[in-house]
């Protein structure tokens, strides 16, 4: 006998956050009595966390609106705190479990998800890798490239002159050759190439007030290693080569004359800073110069 007003719904997104357009459609047409009452499937569609299942309830609570989920009918405060444990239990034991069924592939030397720029998954072996030879030649080049002095911005310059297509074929980026050592991301840092898996470099956790993940790296002795000789594609002299001048390149940084290496890092925000946009790629806009904006991909790419 209820009339829908309303439907709010957010397809394929996890409860676990509730920075979800449809969810914050929802609760911002709460307060203009538009609805007395929220029907959900169920408890965990409306949130996955005990904090925002209470929170979401006291706030329907106050203005007049009735939570009712499919299942058990009104959501009172009790069962409001029960149910919200449940899915917040329910999502911690999901994740234990992926974890170990993605240690159990990673110790068989299989995929354990991602797929590095050289390789393929194997179409008669489901989870096993083989090496693109086409790509190969491209990962050797930047290791030589970047080991004769060349820098990762030149390097990713030359490649895409070349119209030689990056992972996924996109065009290359300075940062997706040189990545981040500490979690050992890029082209220059992936273990593969010298036929070493290595896993759990990083631990993701999910924000509670954004719901955005966040990558911290774990120490080394939390990492898993296995040895995959069969992928390796780099030979260990060139990789000690490219581990040196990374290491010389970190040096020259922190003896930066200027005195201010740490200062570019934390850049200033100024009036238009992230609302240009190149008008004939579409990349972001981004202080090239003392008075100047530029095209960040131009620059980059």
């Amino acid at each position: 006998g209820w009339t829908v007003i309303d439907t709010y719904e957010d397809r394929a997104i996890s409860g676990a956050s509730t920075d979800r357009p449809g969810f914050q459609a929802m609760m911002a047409n709460i307060g203009h009595g538009k609805f007395d009452v929220v029907l959900a499937e169920s408890l965990d569609r409306i949130g996955r966390r005990v904090a925002d299942v209470a929170g979401i309830h006291d706030d329907l609570s106050f203005n007049k609106i009735a939570l009712h989920t499919v299942s058990t009918g009104e959501v009172t405060a009790l069962l409001a705190g029960i149910l919200g444990s449940v899915g917040q239990q329910y999502l911690l034991d999901l994740r234990e479990k992926t974890r170990r069924g993605l240690l159990g592939r990673i110790l068989d030397g299989k995929s354990g998800g991602g797929l590095a720029y050289g390789y393929r998954i194997r179409a008669d072996h489901i989870g096993e890798r083989e090496i693109v030879d086409t790509e190969a030649i491209v990962v050797r080049r930047i290791f030589k490239d970047y080991a004769n002095g060349i820098s990762p911005r030149k390097i990713a310059k030359a490649l895409n002159e070349e119209a030689i297509p990056g992972p996924g074929g996109r065009n290359w980026g300075d940062t997706t050759i040189r990545g981040q050592v500490d979690r050992g991301t890029g082209i220059l840092n992936n273990d593969l190439y010298i036929g070493r898996l290595v896993w759990n470099r990083c631990s993701y956790v999910k924000n509670p007030r954004t719901g955005k993940r966040l990558a911290r790296p774990n120490p080394p002795e939390q990492w898993e290693i296995v040895d995959i000789p069969e992928l390796r594609i780099i030979d260990d002299e060139l990789w000690q080569q490219v581990k040196e001048r990374q290491q010389n390149v970190r040096i020259e940084m922190s003896r930066d004359d200027s005195g201010n290496a740490l200062n570019r890092v934390h850049r200033r925000k100024y009036l238009f800073s992230g609302l240009l946009k190149c008008g004939i790629c579409g990349a972001g806009y981004t202080i090239t110069g003392k008075d100047r904006y530029g095209c960040a991909a131009h620059r980059s790419k």
